[in-house]
C-alpha cells in the first residue's frame, strides 16, 4: 500500500498559520500530513480541529492525537463547519485548510471501490456509513442521467457511449465491482490517451456526484468567510478544473465586491470586500511531482478575511 503523502504540504502550512497561539481547522484530515506540520507550528496555546467523513481517518486522528489537548477531532462533513465550530466554541478562528484530494490510502483500499487499477466493490463513498454506492446507483440510474454525470461531472466526450454499455450490460447482470465497469467503459472508448487511463474521468465523475463533491465544496466556502476573524486565511487544494473552478470564482467574488450598478457614485473604499487574494495559485515542484505523481495535478489558491 502506498503511504498517503499530502499535497504542497510546506506551502499550504505557510499560507495558513499567521498566528502560532491561533485556531486552526484542517477540513480533510486523511493521514494527517498537513495536520501535522500545523500543530508543529503552534505553541500550547494554539488549537486546531480536524474534520473527516471516513471512519479510518478518524481512528487515525484519535490514536495520534487523542492525548494532545490543543486537538478537537470531528467526524462529519464539512459543509457542516459552521455547526462544528458553534458545538465546540472554536473562535476566534484564524484559519481554515481543505485539501480536496482523495487520500492515497483510500485509493490502494480496494474494498473502497475508488481505484480503476484494482478489482473491488463499486462503492466510492467517502462515508461507509451512509449513503447510496456508485453500484446502487447505476442499477437504476436512467441512461441519460448516466450521461449527464459523466459529461457534467467528469467531462467524458464519450459519455453516451459508457451510458449505453452500462445499460446494456445490466440487463444481463448486476455491476458490482470496479474490474466490472472498467471493462465496461474501455469498450466504449474508442480512442485512448496514452497517457490517461480509459476510466478515469468516468470514475471521478461518478465519485463526484455519488458524494456530491462540489455541493460539499460550495456549501463550505460560503460558510468559512463569516466565520474567520479579520486576516484569517482559506487555503484550498484543488486536484481538477472543476473544483478549482468553483474556488477561482468564488475568491475572486468574495475579492471585488458587491455588484453594482454602473457609474454609480460609490468611492471604491467603501464597497464592501470579503476577501484578498494572497499571491498567485500555486502548484507543485517538478521535484514534488517526481516524488509525487499524484500531486501533478494539484493546484492552491489562498485568500484573507478583510472584515
Amino acid at each position: 500500500m502506498t503511504e498517503h503523502e499530502s499535497v504542497l504540504k510546506q506551502e499550504a502550512v505557510e499560507a495558513l498559520v499567521m498566528k502560532t497561539d491561533g485556531a486552526f481547522i484542517d477540513c480533510t484530515y486523511g493521514r494527517g500530513g498537513h495536520s501535522e506540520m500545523i500543530l508543529d507550528r503552534l505553541t500550547e496555546q494554539g488549537r486546531m480541529m480536524v474534520i473527516d467523513k471516513d471512519q479510518a481517518a478518524i481512528e487515525h486522528a484519535i490514536d495520534k492525537y487523542g492525548d494532545d489537548s490543543r486537538v478537537v477531532v470531528v467526524r462529519g462533513s464539512f459543509r457542516n463547519i459552521a455547526d462544528f465550530v458553534a458545538e465546540y466554541d472554536f473562535q476566534p478562528l484564524d484559519g481554515v485548510l481543505v485539501d480536496l484530494g482523495v487520500s492515497s490510502t483510500q485509493l490502494d483500499q480496494s474494498e473502497r471501490g475508488f481505484s480503476f487499477n484494482q478489482d473491488g466493490p463499486l462503492d466510492m463513498r467517502m462515508d461507509q456509513s451512509r449513503g447510496q454506492t456508485v453500484a446502487e446507483w447505476l442499477a437504476v440510474a436512467e441512461e441519460r442521467d448516466i450521461i449527464f454525470i459523466l459529461r457534467k461531472y467528469g467531462e467524458e466526450r464519450f459519455a453516451r457511449r459508457i451510458a449505453r454499455n452500462i445499460v446494456d450490460v445490466r440487463r444481463l447482470q448486476s455491476i458490482t465491482t470496479t474490474q466490472q465497469l472498467v471493462d465496461i467503459i474501455e469498450t466504449a472508448i474508442p480512442r485512448r490517451d496514452p497517457n490517461k487511463h480509459p476510466a478515469t474521468r468516468s470514475f471521478q465523475a461518478f465519485r463526484i456526484y455519488i458524494n456530491d463533491e462540489l455541493g460539499e465544496l460550495e456549501t463550505l466556502l460560503e460558510a468559512t468567510v463569516p466565520l474567520l476573524v479579520t486576516g484569517g486565511r482559506l487555503v484550498v487544494i484543488s486536484f481538477h478544473s472543476l473544483e478549482d473552478r468553483i474556488v477561482k470564482r468564488f475568491m475572486r467574488n468574495m475579492a471585488k465586491g458587491e455588484t453594482l450598478p454602473d457609474r454609480l457614485p460609490i468611492p471604491d473604499a467603501q464597497i464592501k470586500r470579503h476577501l484578498k487574494l494572497v499571491g498567485k495559485p500555486v502548484k507543485p515542484s517538478a521535484k514534488e511531482i517526481e516524488r509525487n505523481r499524484r500531486a501533478r495535478s494539484s493546484i492552491m489558491r489562498v485568500s484573507e478575511k478583510l472584515r
